[in-house]
């Protein structure tokens, strides 16, 4: 079967897409780095944590929710452990799991870094859009990842963070 080549047009598109794939989270990067000292990755974990009422999630959720695999996620939470930003405990509820816990030091360290991180979403994706565009990019996300993936925890009709 012969392939289905890029047309000029989807060429153009794709080339721009995969800059912004690159280059969006090398900025976000750069801004959690200097603001306070997080990886975007890091930043993801906590945030996921602090809108938990409890603050604790099993390590296999939070990995879906912070778009990390387990062993990623596992490495990143051994070095928010030593920064006590996080704490693992087995779960009461069946001890297979294991339980993230934000600490109250963590909270803070987010709470203090979302400020500059909203500012830089905000500038850098929802200022440049119109709200009819910012709606668009909304549809095309999810019809992309559904395409990706679509059993992604983003697309779950019941998706909320707590």
């Amino acid at each position: 079967m012969e392939p289905r080549w890029l047309d000029d047009d989807e060429r153009k598109t794709w080339i721009t897409v995969a800059s912004v794939l690159t280059r969006l989270p090398q900025k976000l990067e750069a801004q959690l780095q200097a603001d306070a000292g997080l990886t975007l990755f890091e930043y993801l974990v906590m945030s996921v944590l602090s809108m938990r009422p409890d603050r604790t999630l099993r390590m296999s959720e939070l990995a879906e929710m912070a778009e990390g695999s387990l062993p990623r996620l596992s490495q990143v939470i051994s070095r928010l452990e030593k920064r006590g930003c996080v704490r693992r405990e087995p779960d009461p509820a069946d001890g297979r799991y294991t339980l993230a816990i934000l600490t109250d030091d963590g909270y803070d360290k987010v709470v203090t870094a979302a400020p500059g991180h909203v500012e830089t979403v905000r500038s850098l994706i929802f200022d440049p859009l119109t709200k009819a565009q910012r709606r668009q990019l909304g549809d095309v996300s999810r019809r992309i990842m559904h395409a990706v993936d679509p059993g992604a925890h983003c697309l779950k009709a019941d998706w909320k963070i707590s």
